[in-house]
């Protein structure tokens, strides 16, 4: 099995790079705030904190491709580093906390493209979660100074906890009452939204979190994440990975039933 160790450090000094840029300007009264044309928002920490991470790969990657939200693929070869700079730009640009680098190392295999290092900072929380292919998934504030993550072991959904973004994606793409029908059957539901379901799902906090429309930089680094902690991590279709365009999240146990009413 290969060795994921050093990109795992690199991961983690390219987060400490993003998380200065963005605290710097989080809650800053003179922060710049773009629409992009697909109507989401855009801050200037963001293109900021992605090109910081361009450039620290280009100096210690320079063979590896990169993906990033703002500036999009570069690059070719069996490795290819996935980069949202702010997953909840929205929670950002309002002083909300709740919102993240994300990093992840994907690599070409049989079956396609896998994350195999992963690293959810998020520095207005005082948290980062990490985790690399066959390494185990952890929490902590540096890798010597970290605990271990591992999915709950909740097998009944009415004793479940479930987590999702918002409603309106369900209802757009028709699957709201399957939605709605899951949450009625469930212990409890909370729209925490963004990365922080899937930490939690890793954490044990959480069973179960999905959502209806999703690009790769959203959920590669959640993706190995979960998986590291024993938990499942597939689309909506159930094919295991972040390559679905949406996604679904569990400790395993649940993950069929919840799949099962989300594709109605």
């Amino acid at each position: 099995m290969p060795d994921y160790h050093d990109d795992l450090r690199l991961a983690h000094v390219l987060a400490d790079t993003a998380d200065a840029t963005t605290m710097e300007r989080f809650k800053a009264l003179d922060l710049k705030v773009e629409t992009k044309p697909d109507m989401t928002p855009v801050s200037e920490a963001d293109k900021a904190a992605e090109e910081l991470i361009r450039t620290s790969l280009q100096r210690a990657r320079p063979r590896d491709a990169v993906l990033g939200e703002e500036f999009g693929s570069e690059g070719s070869g069996p490795r290819r580093w996935v980069v949202d700079p702010i997953d909840g730009t929205k929670n950002y640009v309002r002083g909300v906390p709740v919102w993240a680098t994300l990093i992840a190392l994907m690599e070409r295999g049989e079956g396609g493209d896998r994350p195999v290092v992963g690293v959810v900072s998020a520095p207005a929380l005082g948290r980062r979660w990490w985790a690399a292919e066959g390494l185990g998934a952890y929490t902590g504030r540096s890798l010597s100074s970290a605990s271990r993550l591992a999915v709950s072991r909740v097998s009944n959904l009415s004793d479940a906890s479930f987590a999702y973004s918002s409603l309106s994606g369900w209802e757009e793409r028709g699957r709201l009452d399957g939605f709605l029908d899951l949450t009625r059957a469930c212990w409890r539901t909370r729209g925490y939204g963004d990365f922080w379901p899937y930490m939690m799902v890793a954490e044990g906090s959480v069973d179960m979190c999905a959502e209806p429309e999703l690009s790769l930089w959203d959920m590669a680094a959640n993706a190995v994440i979960v998986q590291e902690a024993g938990g499942r991590f597939t689309g909506l279709d159930g094919v295991p990975g972040p390559n679905s365009g949406d996604a679904a999240a569990s400790n395993g146990l649940l993950h069929g039933v919840m799949l099962d009413y989300l594709r109605t």
